[in-house]
Order: structure tokens, then C-alpha cells, then sequence
């Protein structure tokens, strides 16, 4: 049974950083890739980021650019968000998920119906 476990989440000021952690089970982590998604209060889910199975070629929405680096530690089954420089508008529930096909992405990375496995979100607040 896939599972995951995610953690990192808080109240951060402007300006801040963050790193979250989603921490995998159930599953041969090192074979598929993985992205993270995150739903702003009011708002629908919206694609942040993905990384192909082996850590490589990652991708980011442009709002990411620059401020967000996605990792992950294979031997760990651990894939990991840093977020930096955060803004008010970053306030989300953030979830690791899992690409429904084996090894690496393909060009719908952000289409959300591509993940067949969710983690249970961690909340990001930023405000002064």
C-alpha cells in the first residue's frame, strides 16, 4: 500500500524558507518520479514541481523559479522542497505525489490526473 509521509510545513515570515520532506512507502520509490502539488486557500490544486526517478531534469511552475529546488534521496525514499524567499501568496497546503508511470516524466508532468498516489499535505503559512 502506497503511503507517504510529509512534514516541514509552518509559519514562516516574507522572505523566509522552508524545506518539506515527503518520506514514501508501499512502493519502489526509485522507479517512478515524483512531484509536488499545492492548493492555495479558495483555490484549485496547482502543479509545482516534478523530478524524474534517477534526480535528475527537474522542472518547476514559473512561480518556482528561482525560489524552489526540488530533490530527492533514493536510499531515503525521500523526496524533499526547499523553498526559499516565500511569499504570502505561497500559503498552501503542499503534497508529494507520485507519477503514475514507470521511470521518468513525459510532457504531462502537470496534468494532476497523471499521479495516481497523494500524500495527506502539509500547510505552508506566509505572513508577517
Amino acid at each position: 500500500q502506497v503511503h507517504f509521509v510529509e512534514s516541514g510545513g509552518g509559519l514562516v515570515q516574507p522572505g523566509g524558507s522552508l524545506r518539506l520532506s515527503c518520506a514514501a512507502s508501499g512502493f519502489t520509490f526509485h522507479n517512478y518520479a515524483m512531484s509536488w502539488v499545492r492548493q492555495a486557500p479558495g483555490k484549485g490544486l496547482e502543479w509545482v514541481s516534478v523530478i524524474n526517478s534517477g534526480g535528475s531534469t527537474p522542472i518547476y511552475a514559473d512561480f518556482a523559479k528561482g525560489r524552489f529546488t526540488i530533490s530527492r534521496h533514493n536510499a531515503k525514499n525521500t523526496v524533499y522542497l526547499q523553498m526559499n524567499n516565500l511569499k504570502p501568496e505561497d500559503t498552501a497546503v503542499y503534497y508529494c505525489a507520485k507519477y503514475a508511470k514507470v521511470r521518468d516524466y513525459s510532457s504531462d508532468y502537470a496534468s494532476l490526473s497523471t499521479y495516481d498516489s497523494w500524500g495527506q499535505g502539509t500547510q505552508v503559512t506566509v505572513s508577517a
